[in-house]
């Protein structure tokens, strides 16, 4: 075997791809620069054709000695056939296989290796070794099983799953619900410390109950790193197990009422005074917000010890059960900020643990275990705000069932977590450190997309049972009734930049999508929690097909919902051309807003930045967006839903007015798509985009406000007009 031969099969086992097809349709082949860069960043040895040799010999023996694998999903009241290997030696000695159900039966059944299903041998070290096909009985229980065959001290997670996943009665035939999608930390409202907080959520699930929607979509309420409140992408988390806790509401908190003290510093004028000043920035301040709740909250987790802790009150029991049920996560995360918050302090130079001294950077170490006895309370404090995050968005589900919303609260879980964060430190060997996550390049990211997280490395993914999955999946589904999943492919494949190369280099890398999707499918259901996959871009028809029968809802967006063909290249497709099994929406916080979208301002924002490669392909989008618009108008025309006196030629339409603008949206919620979403700023008709890909210090992502106070919202006649146009053409769930 060649080395060329040799890199291609280590890479072929290690899951990367060898070619794929860009959003133009135009053929990449992996280069053996970038498999080598992605495999050494997985820890697999390649520099040299010994190495991969190597390399190829460990993975086979690694693999040949599981004599049973870590993990294998299936299908409910489906036969199961499990792969067991074993040596010549073991083949005539009589086993037993004991199957422990997740509710505490067992069956077993002795049996001769020898008379299983043959299926493949091979020859390791000089000793055969055979793999058999062990076949179990149907098993009607969806949940979580182990199997052990013999005296093996490893056992078989087998993981049940149910064929779909949960759909409520708010979307069944013939049902159409409608929801509202915001950013949390950019809602305005009359008693917010400066930024949108759970309380602020809460009279958002008011409002879209009164405005009879059945959903209200968050952006990402991830951890991120309260040592440093500038970093600020929802979608560039320190964990997304844990909630930011710069939501919570302070004056909300039962400590706070108890706490004169910290009322008294809260009502003075001088406190007030900033926190107007606060609340009437363009822009979120996350630093002046973040030292502003840490003062108080500090505070009330003093007033918690002395108050409930040392008297052993109910609430401190109710603590202390959060506690035991985090566990060993819950205690690794919060002991990674303490660590972080101390660290940095000493230095601004330790940004995350790749940069911390070495013996804190592996939990396991025995400075870590000695930072933690000397710093009990500081790791309780940050469990302690984590139990507060909790609590208040639980109220935001309750407030959801209680007045009667279909689906209620939105989650959106990102596709990665920071490097320098708390899932990477606790859990390093999982994560491709140097290797990012992005896209190639596409029409709106012409540079392609480097978004800086690691990715999971699927074969270790597959060693621990896909329990990080589990967890993150059960974390953002609690007190959720719908949950979306960022970038929704990387269930079966996800783009990597190699180490020290742009995105441009990069290469796609395999994941086991049907298990991954089984998994979903059975928390799901657990949950009672709807599924919608961000499925934009270069999707392959094989994922669109497995989500579809798996019951979870497309993701389609205005802008590509388009139908190609020669008479009419581009023209947006007709509202019944659209799939039922769908969520749609104008846009999404990385692209431009309607209004944006009409003005060109991302263009002009992009020139500015330049962000575009040449000055050919900025005047091909100039040109596009202009031919877009008439598209757009005659989409709205042929629909009879051009505003009155509106002409179809743009020129004659300088600005998105809120009657073009209703239009639109009445032309998506006309669709069959099962739910249709509506941008809060579309609705209040802002120009300005939450994020623009592809930069980070150049443009304020994640930070730009709302412009109206939600409190104003029921007054506003532009809003009530917005309101009955989509009852008009969806319904009214408002209760009655």
């Amino acid at each position: 075997m060649t080395s060329d031969s040799s890199l291609y099969q280590l890479a072929d086992f290690a899951g990367i791809v060898s070619e794929y097809h860009d959003i133009w349709g135009n053929p990449h082949t992996t280069s053996d620069a970038t498999r080598r860069g992605l495999l050494q960043a997985m820890g697999i040895a390649c520099s040299d054709e010994a190495e991969i040799s190597a390399s190829l010999q460990h993975w086979q023996m690694r693999h040949w000695h599981q004599r049973l694998a870590p993990v294998q999903v299936v299908p409910a009241e489906q036969p199961v056939r499990v792969r067991l290997q074993l040596p010549e030696s073991e083949m005539k000695s009589r086993l037993q296989w004991t199957l422990t159900l997740e509710n505490g039966e067992k069956l077993s059944t002795e049996f001769l290796p020898v008379e299983l299903a043959h299926l493949e041998s091979t020859d390791i070290a000089g000793e055969t070794w055979h793999a058999l096909g062990l076949d179990l009985p149907a098993i009607a229980l969806i949940g979580y099983h182990q199997l052990t065959v013999g005296g093996a001290e490893t056992a078989l997670h087998l993981i049940v799953h149910p064929p779909r996943c949960h759909q409520p009665e708010a979307i069944h035939d013939p049902k159409r619900a409608w929801g509202l999608s915001v950013q949390l930390y950019g809602v305005r409202s009359k008693n917010n410390w400066g930024i949108g907080d759970f309380t602020d959520l809460r009279r958002l699930i008011e409002w879209a109950a009164y405005a009879g929607a059945d959903l209200v979509g968050v952006n990402p309420l991830h951890a991120l790193f309260p040592h440093n409140p500038r970093h600020t992408s929802p979608y560039s988390p320190s964990s997304r197990a844990f909630l930011n806790t710069l939501y919570i509401d302070i004056e909300a908190v039962a400590e706070y009422a108890e706490s004169a003290g910290s009322r008294v510093i809260v009502e003075t004028e001088d406190f007030q005074a900033r926190l107007r000043a606060l609340r009437d920035t363009e822009l979120v301040d996350y630093v002046s917000v973040s030292q502003l709740k840490s003062t108080i909250l500090e505070r009330l987790y003093r007033h918690f010890r002395k108050h409930h802790l040392d008297a052993n009150t109910p609430r401190a029991i109710d603590f202390r059960a959060f506690q035991a049920q985090g566990g060993t996560d819950l205690r690794l995360f919060t002991l990674y900020q303490a660590l972080q918050e101390n660290l940095y302090a000493q230095n601004s130079i330790y940004w995350g643990w790749p940069v911390w001294p070495e013996e804190y950077r592996s939990p396991e170490s025995s400075a870590v275990t000695a930072f933690a006895a000397d710093h009990v309370e500081r790791v309780e404090y940050f469990q302690y705000l984590q139990w507060l995050a909790a609590q208040q968005l639980e109220q935001v589900g309750a407030l959801a069932d209680e007045k009667g919303m279909g689906i209620g609260l939105y989650q959106d879980i990102a596709v990665g977590v920071d490097l320098g964060g708390a899932d990477t430190w606790s859990n390093r060997d999982l994560y491709a450190i140097g290797a990012r996550i992005g896209c190639p390049p596409d029409d709106f990211s012409l540079l392609g997309q480097d978004w800086g997280l690691p990715p999971w490395i699927p074969e270790r993914l597959r060693e621990q049972a896909f329990a990080p999955f589990i967890a993150m999946l059960r974390a953002n589904m609690r007190g959720a009734g719908a949950l979306r999943l960022d970038h929704v492919m990387g269930l079966m494949r996800l783009y990597w930049a190699p180490p020290n190369e742009d995105a441009r280099s990069g290469a796609y890398l395999n994941y086991p999508l049907s298990d991954l999707l089984g998994i979903l499918a059975l928390e799901s259901q657990r949950n009672r929690c709807l599924i919608v996959g961000e499925d934009l871009g270069t999707v392959p028809d094989s994922v669109r097909g497995a989500l579809y029968d798996l019951g979870v809802l497309s993701y389609r967006l205005f802008y590509f919902e388009r139908n190609y063909d020669n008479e009419n290249h581009a023209a947006f497709k007709a509202p019944h051309q659209y799939p039922a099994q769908a969520l749609v929406s104008g846009s999404t916080h990385d692209l431009p807003t309607l209004a944006g979208f009409w003005l060109g301002a991302d263009i002009e924002l992009r020139t500015t930045l330049n962000l575009y490669p040449s000055e050919v392909q900025r005047n091909q989008q100039i040109e596009a967006r202009a031919k877009d618009k008439t598209r757009l108008l005659t989409a709205l025309a042929n629909e009879g839903l051009l505003p009155e006196g509106m002409s179809r030629d743009p020129a004659e339409v300088p600005l998105m007015t809120p009657a073009l603008l209703r239009a639109i949206q009445r032309y998506l919620a006309r669709t069959p798509s099962k739910l249709a979403m509506l941008q809060a700023e579309d609705l209040l008709v802002q120009v300005e985009q939450a994020n623009l890909p592809g930069t980070v210090e150049q443009h304020p992502n994640w930070q730009r406000k709302l412009n109206l106070d939600i409190e104003d919202w029921k007054t506003n006649r532009d809003i009530e007009a917005m309101i009955e146009a989509m009852k008009q053409e969806r319904g009214d769930s408002s209760p009655k």
